[in-house]
């Protein structure tokens, strides 16, 4: 007779294209493979903010199914979650189905700047477990998360292995890389990743494209007031560095700009960390008037690919909000 022992499936969705979001989901396998499912096989699905935002049930597919830095999904299937969004719940219905009871593996706390400080952070007061050499792992997705780069050089020229990786996570094509870059990051300090041969052959391509886009961004930006404005949707980019427009106008309070990427049209709203003066406007909750969300002091809104016209509406009113 033959016998047949399947290895128990650990699904993480993630979000995807986000130096925090792959460090929580290579944090959270590390910690729950050392502290409960050592035997496990881990696997990852990269989630994106989109216009119709859901969590079909076929997602669910792994005899535990966890969610990191992304928005709460209710159903009976999720059986892990951390969070630290502001904008963490799709509708009331979602936050009163995860207020409902005192869930044992479900965590949410908007006032940590990475969702990657806070699965470590409950990790070791609830669950005993520390990973010292995911030390720096975690400092740096608190910095490159919460903007708290020591200047917007620091954050633009990418002279550090942790700056180069996020450039590599959030330029590169599919999810593949990333999933890569998290399962080398359970393991291996963030220069060996970075050295690593394969990341190094993506990084130096990369590297270029985000100098031609500093000189793109440099060209079509203009001051409105406070805000930094830019129009991209023409040109099919799905990001750029965020910190360029601090860079180029150090004197701007706020960036306001418009992207087409490849899955939908999406206005990306920040605030200026060295900003000369301080922000007053709470991002998230702009945003959340558009059907976006974040944190306080970065938002974004995802309409639906080519709504360019209704983008550009809802630019000009942001524009004059924050100018108020």
């Amino acid at each position: 007779m033959i016998v047949s022992f399947l290895k128990m499936r650990v699904r993480v969705l993630h979000h995807d294209h986000c130096f925090d979001g792959a460090a929580s989901a290579a944090y959270f396998t590390r910690f729950t493979r050392e502290k409960f499912f050592p035997d496990a096989e881990y696997l990852y699905t990269g989630m994106m903010h989109t216009a119709a935002q859901s969590f079909p049930e076929e997602l669910f597919d792994g005899d535990e199914n966890a969610i990191v830095d992304f928005k709460y999904a209710p159903t009976e299937k999720l059986t892990w979650w951390f969070d630290h969004h502001q904008s963490a719940f799709l509708s009331p219905a979602d936050a009163a189905h995860f207020e409902s009871r005192a869930w044992p593996h479900k965590f949410f706390d908007p006032r940590y700047k990475s969702c990657t400080k806070f699965i470590a952070d409950i990790a070791r007061e609830k669950f005993g477990f520390q990973a010292p050499d995911l030390a720096d792992l975690v400092h740096w997705a608190d910095i490159i998360d919460g903007a708290q780069y020591a200047s917007a050089q620091e954050a633009v020229e990418l002279k550090s292995p942790a700056t180069q990786l996020v450039l590599v996570i959030e330029a590169a094509k599919g999810s593949e890389t990333v999933h890569r870059i998290i399962r080398m990051m359970t393991e291996q300090p963030l220069d060996a990743i970075a050295a690593d041969p394969a990341i190094r052959a993506q990084f130096e391509p990369l590297y270029e494209a985000h100098r031609a886009s500093m000189d793109i961004i440099g060209s079509r930006a203009k001051l409105v007031g406070d805000v930094v404005f830019f129009d991209l949707s023409e040109l099919e980019m799905d990001g750029y560095n965020k910190f360029v427009p601090y860079y180029l106008f150090p004197q701007a309070v706020y960036t306001v700009s418009i992207l087409n990427a490849s899955f939908r049209t999406k206005i990306s709203i920040g605030s200026n960390p060295w900003s000369p003066s301080e922000p007053v406007h709470n991002l998230a909750t702009l945003c959340e008037r558009y059907g976006g969300g974040g944190h306080p002091r970065v938002g974004a809104i995802s309409l639906k690919k080519g709504e360019i016209e209704e983008a550009r509406r809802i630019a000009q009113e942001v524009i004059s909000a924050l100018n108020r």
